[in-house]
């Protein structure tokens, strides 16, 4: 390693046993969460659940066209989120519309939204189709 590597790393192991001991418990409660940014690491789950953050709920159709997808990718993808619990839908008739689970959710990517606008992170356009 060079020594520009090494200046993030503890040069002697030790660790505070009363920080340890009272955080330990809490390590396991994020296990479920790396699950959840799995689903929103794909470019289109994220599009997706950006859009329904903005709106009460949308068809499948209008996501579809929103986010220039065909309707089976969408679908797929919606899917997916519906059965990770981030999403939720209900059929009226021939259409189906989703929306966000809840407002953990909504919250969730409203951050990271805003965190990207903050960080400058670049927006590359993909085709999706």
């Amino acid at each position: 390693m060079s020594p520009k590597e090494q200046d993030d790393i503890c040069e002697v192991q030790c660790f505070d046993d009363e920080k340890v001991n009272r955080l330990k418990p809490f390590a396991a409660e994020s296990l479920g969460v790396a699950k959840i940014f799995k689903a929103l690491a794909d470019d289109t789950r994220a599009k997706i659940i950006h859009i329904l953050s903005l709106e009460d709920e949308l068809c499948v159709c209008d996501i579809a066209a929103i986010i220039g997808s065909s309707i089976a990718n969408t679908s797929h993808h919606l899917r997916l989120l519906r059965n990770m619990g981030l999403a939720k839908y209900r059929k009226e008739g021939k259409l189906v519309f989703y929306s966000l689970d809840d407002d953990h959710v909504r919250h969730l990517i409203s951050a990271g939204v805003e965190h990207a606008k903050e960080q400058r992170i670049p927006v590359h356009s993909e085709s999706n189709g």
